[in-house]
């Protein structure tokens, strides 16, 4: 976990440090103005444009959990998606494949719909299905 932190501490600090603390001029949203939502956009983009290292640290941190089975997180999905890559699977089922575990520490009930909605906008709707639903049948 310590990793994690330092490197949304590192993050963070780089967000921060980098702009020029600018923040919105209002407290309620229907008081915003063109300017603020566009800061706000800005604000949106580069958050967006972090999402794939963040991404990459999450599964790092995943090499150190192991849920109690025999291998770790990060194992499993790797597993998952080399399984999915020697089949033959598109770019959407290879994403699902590595990334379908992603919310097991975060949401251990609903890690399904954890995961399918961070890769929704990336990935066909049906993978998206099987990835929220995945853990209904994967007892089967």
């Amino acid at each position: 976990m310590k990793s994690l932190v330092s490197f949304s501490q590192k993050a963070y600090d780089k967000r921060v440090m980098g702009k020029q603390n600018k923040t919105v001029s209002f407290t309620a949203m229907k008081n915003g103005t063109p300017d603020d939502y566009q800061l706000i956009a800005a604000n949106d983009a580069e958050t967006a444009s972090e999402l794939p290292n963040r991404l990459i640290a999450h599964l790092k941190e995943m090499a150190a959990d192991d849920g109690a089975y025999q291998i770790s997180r990060l194992d499993h999905v790797l597993q998952c998606a080399t399984r999915a890559h020697r089949d033959g699977a598109d770019d959407d089922w290879l994403i699902a494949a590595l990334l379908h575990d992603i919310g097991d520490v975060l949401a251990p009930f609903t890690h399904g719909q954890v995961a399918a909605e961070i890769i929704r906008p990336f990935v066909r709707s049906e993978v998206t299905w099987v990835v929220r639903n995945h853990g209904t049948f994967q007892m089967y």
